[in-house]
């Protein structure tokens, strides 16, 4: 069987630096850190002060006031980032088969502020106080269902939950489907709005978030200060789209997805692997699946959370996959200016991979001062850096094991 290409023909971005792809990227370009104290709750109690928030956020501009009621945070987030998305690509879902369009959208926690609020009404009010509609807004399938059912997607619509390695999964899993000849069109991404009581706090008893303070020092990945990631919030949806179809209706193709590598650890609740081989192997399965070489790849958007452990075993895990070639690519972290956004995470990380390959700019990893011996690849410190950028990878790791990497490339006909 001859598989088929899928190439990235629409973007959609909801972030805690820009809520649109051109004002994420305009706020890249200028190192912004979208990071400050929590708003969403009071944190008197708390060590961890700190998130990355999505600001002026106005769900009426992508759905009616009906709509954004009948939906969770996360799930307006997912049908706003598709909606972007959708507009981009110029595609009139009006031409196309129905059931040859799908949504691949996963939610890592689902609406876990729901599920606080509600369950606040309980232990208050009794349970005849729940909102009626509390499962159908919180459970995490909801994302991808809301976006399927705004624009009319009878395709396959399923949600990956791998925690944080759930934006790339899913990312790769639409690939296949495309690949296999399942679907024309696939809505694909992640979509996570957690910073809740509940979240924020069972991330800290983990000891895995940053008890900084200061907003510019609080998420340095790869720093030897770092201490800790930032809880974040947002959303990123891609339209992938078999070529020819693509090229049937004149479609502008910003990229072609050219590989997917995923991989478990099957080791431990939170650690990776101590030398880095489940990580390195799930980025040289992508890098085989697109029929290249190492020396092929100039770029890696990196899961850099700012954790002690993950960095270190990140750069084990690149040096493993890579060789000598580790040494000569490019590698930066976005959460060092967005923050942790859980399942949304791989998904934004790859349009700003997108984003590089088209203007051939890799960003800096902001806030990386010190270096630290045993993370010693060239993280992008200082200023970003304009260079021709043919392939790209970005990797993500989530809780209990997960390792998943998408290749992307420079589309050529």
């Amino acid at each position: 069987m001859e598989l088929k290409r899928a190439v990235v023909t629409g973007m959609g971005l909801i972030t805690p630096i820009g809520n649109t792809v051109s004002e994420f990227w305009e706020n890249i370009h200028a190192g912004k850190v979208g990071i400050g104290p929590i708003r969403n709750f009071d944190t008197t109690d708390f060590k961890a002060k700190l998130s990355a928030e999505v600001t002026e956020f106005d769900a009426k501009k992508y759905m009616t006031p009906k709509e954004a009621k009948r939906m969770d945070r996360f799930s307006q987030f997912a049908v706003a980032a598709a909606k972007q998305a959708l507009e981009d690509s110029c595609l009139n879902l009006d031409q196309e088969d129905a059931y040859r369009l799908g949504a691949c959208i996963g939610s890592g926690t689902g609406s876990l502020m729901g599920i606080e609020r509600e369950y606040d009404k309980l232990l208050a009010k009794g349970p005849g106080r729940i909102h009626p509609l509390t499962a159908p807004m919180v459970l995490g399938n909801m994302a991808a269902a809301n976006v399927a059912m705004q624009f009319g997607l009878h395709g396959k619509c399923i949600d990956v939950v791998t925690a944080c390695a759930t934006g790339t999964n899913s990312i790769g899993e639409a690939f296949r489907s495309i690949q296999l000849g399942e679907a024309d069109v696939i809505f694909a991404g992640g979509v996570d709005s957690s910073v809740s009581k509940f979240g924020v706090a069972t991330f800290q008893a983990l000891t895995a978030l940053t008890e900084s303070e200061d907003p510019l020092q609080a998420s340095i990945p790869f720093d030897k200060r770092r201490d800790g990631f930032v809880t974040g919030e947002g959303a990123g949806v891609l339209i992938l789209e078999e070529l020819e179809h693509a090229k049937s209706r004149g479609a502008r193709i910003y990229a072609e997805i050219g590989g997917y590598g995923a991989t478990c650890d099957a080791s431990h609740l939170t650690a990776p692997l101590e030398d880095g081989s489940g990580a390195a192997r799930a980025m040289t399965l992508a890098v085989q699946d697109a029929g290249m070489v190492p020396e092929d790849v100039d770029y890696i958007n990196a899961h850099g959370t700012s954790t002690p452990m993950n960095d270190r075993i990140e750069t084990a895990a690149i040096k493993l996959a890579f060789g000598k070639h580790a040494y000569q690519m490019k590698i930066n972290s976005t959460k060092s200016m967005i923050g942790h956004l859980f399942g949304a995470g791989g998904a934004v990380e790859l349009i700003t991979c997108i984003q590089s390959i088209g203007e051939g700019y890799i960003h800096p990893t902001v806030g990386l001062v010190d270096d630290d011996p045993e993370c010693d690849l060239d993280y992008t410190k200082g200023e970003g850096v304009y260079m021709p950028v043919n392939t790209a990878i970005s990797n993500s790791l989530g809780f209990g094991g997960h390792n998943a990497t998408v290749l992307v490339k420079k589309y050529k006909d």
